[in-house]
């Protein structure tokens, strides 16, 4: 017998999947015991679906929570939920076209936000970074802060760096990848930071040398099939979940 979902117009799956996506970014080491992935309501556009605060690898389909885009959970007794959630909701009214948002702070990709050196796509994997990695940096908004984007106006200011990009750099803090769906959110998540160890690598390897990443070009034709070939992944990670939770 089919589960059912304690919100409305979401099903099981989606929150089921929505849980998974949290524990496959603590399984590949994107997230700890931070981080968290949202979708946008699959039937309220001006909505989004985020866990409790609680560690990725801990969620479960029962701690989704809805949020309107101002952040405000839609249920007044949901639990308690993460301070920055704010990064979804603003992320979510600039961009029409996301339909899921990770924020992580992986190890990989926090040096990139702190030096005057671009991220660049290193292989076809991680094509979607061959348009470009902007940094958000709060204090220039903000002044000195607890780094932390925790109300709407910080949200607006990095939904702005962000722009029409995939992927946003936090300085000192971590990023933000986005993508038309859940699979294509959490894969670009991933290989973000995969990106990221491979570039430190390739920096070191080539000293002063020429180093051949993707041009702008190459990185639009290769991010059209990743967007399906990537569900292989996706399928691959999901399975993981579901044969250790049941869900």
């Amino acid at each position: 017998m089919a589960e059912s979902s304690h919100l409305t117009g979401v099903s099981f799956e989606q929150l089921a999947d929505l849980a998974a996506a949290s524990r496959i970014l603590a399984r590949q080491e994107v997230v700890d015991a931070f981080g968290h992935v949202s979708i946008r309501h699959p039937a309220r556009p001006d909505r989004y679906l985020l866990s409790r605060s609680i560690a990725p690898a801990l969620v479960t389909p029962g701690d989704i929570v809805e949020y309107d885009l101002d952040s405000n959970s839609i249920d007044p007794d949901a639990p308690k939920g993460f301070l920055e959630r704010f990064i979804h909701g603003e992320i979510y009214r600039s961009r029409p076209d996301v339909g899921a948002v990770v924020h992580s702070h992986s190890p990989s990709v926090i040096p990139f936000g702190l030096i005057d050196r671009p991220m660049h796509a290193m292989f076809h994997n991680a094509a979607f970074l061959s348009a470009g990695v902007p940094t958000f940096d709060i204090s220039r908004n903000f002044g000195a802060t607890d780094m932390l984007v925790c109300d709407c106006a910080k949200g607006r200011a990095l939904a702005e760096t962000l722009g029409d990009k995939d992927v946003a750099l936090m300085r000192a803090h971590g990023s933000v990848a986005c993508g038309l769906k859940l699979e294509i959110a959490v894969f670009r998540a991933i290989y973000t930071e995969v990106n990221a160890r491979i570039q430190t690598w390739t920096t070191g390897l080539a000293e002063n040398g020429t180093i051949a990443f993707l041009s702008e070009e190459e990185g639009q034709l290769a991010d059209l099939p990743n967007q399906t070939a990537g569900m292989r992944a996706w399928d691959l990670w999901r399975e993981e979940v579901r044969s250790s939770t049941g869900w």
